[in-house]
């Protein structure tokens, strides 16, 4: 048997040297603490830790622009990209789904800025985040509902509020013979669920060639015959592909989406169907037919919580949530 290591071995182990690097083993305890959700390097200002209830300042931390600037470079080298003058601003996926993005200064105003995104490594189910807080015991059963009457269901909230969380939770009471596919930006979804296929889009190399957007990984997974079909984060012309796509039958699916509150989601979708060349009445017939439900989530008092749900309905010609009240 040949003894040379696979590419996947050789990657494994060149990502454990490079965490060895005193530029950034300091961050692998963080990365290790299941409460961590984000870190952040503000320059040569601090880090900033979340443990869910809101950033904190780690007063032992100390670093100059040029160490912090060191940091942001292996890091999104360690992501398989380049970061520098030509290149400031960089987005990367790390192992275990740890998500980075970097600004270099002068960029970053006030020095290179690092926001490092922590994903769960346990998989909530509905019943941990009931138990956590994050909802009562008749809103866990009307989302359940939701998965067992195969409801297209949209997430909404801002960054940092839960709604990848919740998603994977809801993913989790899918049958586990449905074959769910889900679509994202940078692949964070991680359901406790047998028949889960993550596609991750590809950003275009130094040339311009080779990305591959959402809006077309949506298009390949209807290919791959899903039960479920899934868009981590609608931003663009990915929301008409997916409206389209559980506008034919392809029930059961679900998204997320940016959105400050419950009553501000009929405005952010009129304007990505505006980004993906659609007027607000289509974008509102299309909705309407595609989207069962739409949950919200909020951060409250630091704390994660789903704090509405409404049903989207067309009035005159646009569209709009209607709050509904849970079971």
């Amino acid at each position: 048997m040949s003894s040379t290591p696979s590419p996947l071995q050789t990657t494994a182990a060149a990502t454990a040297t490079a965490w060895r690097d005193p530029a950034l083993a300091f961050l692998r305890p963080f990365l290790d603490d299941p409460d961590v959700t984000d870190l952040f390097i503000n320059g040569d200002r601090g880090l900033f830790v979340d443990r869910g209830d809101g950033a904190e300042r780690v007063h032992s931390w100390r670093a100059g622009e040029n160490e912090v600037r060191r940091i942001a470079v292996r890091l999104i080298a360690l992501g398989g990209r380049h970061l520098d003058d030509a290149a400031p601003c960089v987005d990367v996926r790390l192992e275990r789904g740890v998500r980075v993005h970097a600004v270099l200064a002068p960029v970053a105003v006030t020095g290179t800025t690092l926001s490092v995104r922590v994903p769960r490594w346990d998989s909530p189910d509905l019943a941990d985040l009931e138990r956590g807080g994050m909802l009562s015991a008749s809103q866990r059963e009307h989302l359940e509902n939701l998965v067992v009457r195969r409801q297209n269901v949209l997430i909404t909230g801002a960054t940092g509020a839960g709604k990848t969380t919740l998603l994977s939770a809801l993913l989790a009471r899918v049958p586990s013979m449905e074959r769910i596919i889900t679509v994202e930006e940078v692949a964070e979804l991680r359901p406790a669920h047998a028949h889960h296929v993550a596609l991750e889009a590809r950003q275009p190399n130094i040339e311009g060639a080779g990305g591959i957007p959402l809006a077309r990984l949506v298009r390949e997974a209807l290919r791959m015959r899903p039960d479920r079909l899934v868009v981590g984060e609608c931003r663009g012309e990915e929301l008409r592909e997916l409206l389209m796509a559980l506008n034919t039958g392809h029930d059961g699916g679900a998204g997320t989406l940016h959105a400050s509150g419950l009553t501000d989601v009929a405005a952010r979708l009129e304007a990505l169907g505006a980004l993906a060349g659609m007027d607000a009445a289509s974008t509102a017939r299309l909705t309407a037919s595609a989207i069962d439900a739409v949950v919200h989530v909020e951060r409250v008092a630091g704390r994660r919580q789903v704090t509405g749900w409404g049903c989207p309905v067309v009035r005159r010609g646009r569209i709009t949530i209607e709050p509904g009240r849970w079971a």
